[in-house]
């Protein structure tokens, strides 16, 4: 998927495995430099290597299960990745994550992504919501939900839930 400065690759099950356990080897694979979330860290590399399971599960339903690459067209260097977290559920909602290098924050590359993201996540049969989940003080990933056309729909203790409902929300 692409858009106006990003490509977006979803990763295979092996580009999964190979990001968790060898970045050098990854970036050479898919020809880019990785300056996202640091995989050194948890709790990325947690995640990763959760939702690789899933897609190794669910080989039918992977786009819903991996993570998607965000790579600056411009230079290939991978600036942020995002995932659904599950195929859409008996309500037709899926939960969109994602995370940005921190030299890269402060630039509309998330906005871009999400709303590229979304757009293609509500055009898919069975798909009518798109929820989100952000920290009370997370004031950054909320900004980029408003600018998608999210609106909150929920607060817990440590958490604020956002939504964005099909038939027309998300631009991109």
């Amino acid at each position: 998927m692409e858009t106006g400065r990003l490509l977006l690759l979803p990763l295979r099950a092996e580009q999964l495995e190979q990001w968790t356990e060898d970045v050098p080897a990854f970036e050479r694979a898919l020809g880019c430099v990785y300056e996202g979330e640091p995989m050194t860290e948890e709790p990325l590399r947690g995640i990763v290597r959760g939702q690789l399971e899933a897609v190794r599960r669910d080989g039918c339903n992977w786009l819903w299960h991996t993570f998607w690459l965000m790579v600056r067209r411009e230079d290939r260097v991978a600036v942020g990745s995002a995932d659904f977290k599950a195929p859409p559920d008996g309500t037709g909602t899926v939960e969109l994550g994602y995370g940005l290098g921190e030299a890269h924050r402060g630039r509309g590359y998330m906005t871009e992504a999400a709303e590229a993201l979304c757009g293609w996540a509500l055009s898919r049969p069975g798909v009518n919501r798109v929820t989100a989940e952000t920290e009370p003080d997370n004031a950054a990933s909320q900004r980029v939900l408003g600018r998608c056309g999210f609106s909150r729909f929920r607060e817990l203790p440590g958490s604020v839930w956002w939504e964005l409902p099909g038939g027309g929300g998300a631009r991109g």
